[in-house]
């Protein structure tokens, strides 16, 4: 095996078929969206070459700012909830379930492996108010809180919250596990010495178990971080951006400029701007968190 892996000839075949993935999946289209966004047009029209007028345009687009925060917006409420969930839920299959939290993790992992439009559908009927209550206006009304029911799909503020909550629910497990596969490799001795000095509970998790997975932890923040600032399947399987535009991240906005309005340049520009995006907060934060470390 060792002298496989010394092999230069070998490790190049062995990541070549990925790297042929990687690169007619991710780099071309990257390219490709990067050349049209100087050019207007469509493929059925055709396109004109343009030069930076598209992204002249995209600094006076009221819309385009408004998707912007909304993106930023819901990133970071996404983020946070996902995150912190999944460091609580990680921890308390450490420290209390232990060898008994597996069937705990399954059936809280098991959201993230359903497609998106399922979810979607789910939360839908969760939160409707006709052609019958939902089960959440159902509770509200039971419980004599008529004022609450209402349309929770129908108005951007209270869609917005259904969305964070829907994508919370779905993949909080999943950074459970990715963040618990950091605890199991604590070891049980430095623990045990943190307890019989007198630490437990939140002062445990302070100081000995999130010092001890901070790589892990930045890791899952910089992963969750890019994957809600690219969110598009749940949020046009559950609201289509609506209503009217308060749900239409940039993402989304990407999506209807280039193919509801056949604006293939304009969308690829915003698609431009979304990925310059994703590659600054990813180098702010892992310069950030490596500052602290040294």
């Amino acid at each position: 095996m060792q002298k496989v892996l010394r092999d230069k000839r070998a490790i190049f075949l062995f990541i070549l078929p990925s790297l042929l993935v990687y690169i007619a999946a991710v780099l071309v289209p990257t390219v490709w969206s990067i050349g049209y966004s100087f050019y207007e047009g469509s493929p059925i029209g055709g396109f004109e070459f343009i030069g930076l007028n598209n992204y002249i345009e995209i600094f006076s687009d009221r819309q385009f700012f408004s998707s912007f925060w909304l993106s930023i917006k819901y990133a970071l409420v996404v983020t946070t909830g996902q995150v912190f969930l999944g460091l609580i839920l990680a921890i308390f299959y450490v420290l209390v379930l232990k060898r008994f939290s597996v069937l705990i993790r399954t059936l809280i992992f098991f959201p993230i492996v359903l497609p998106a439009v399922a979810v979607a559908q789910l939360f839908s009927k969760l939160f409707e108010i006709t052609p019958q209550l939902g089960l959440v206006n159902s509770i509200l009304s039971a419980l004599n809180l008529e004022m609450w029911v209402q349309a929770w799909l129908g108005s951007g503020d209270t869609a917005f919250w259904v969305i964070v909550i829907m994508d919370v629910w779905r993949s909080m497990g999943f950074y459970a596990v990715l963040l618990y596969a950091g605890l199991i490799d604590i070891p049980e001795e430095l623990l045990e010495a943190a307890r019989l000095d007198g630490a437990s509970g939140i002062k445990l998790s302070r100081f000995v178990i999130i010092p001890m997975i901070r790589p892990i932890l930045i890791s899952a923040i910089i992963f969750s971080l890019n994957g809600t600032l690219k969110v598009f399947e749940s949020i046009v399987a559950l609201t289509n951006g609506g209503p009217g535009t308060s749900t239409s991240p940039l993402t989304v906005y990407m999506y209807h400029s280039a193919f509801s309005y056949n604006e293939y340049g304009y969308g690829s520009t915003v698609a431009v701007f979304l990925l310059v995006l994703c590659l600054i907060v990813t180098l702010l934060i892992y310069r950030f968190s490596r500052k602290d470390i040294d």
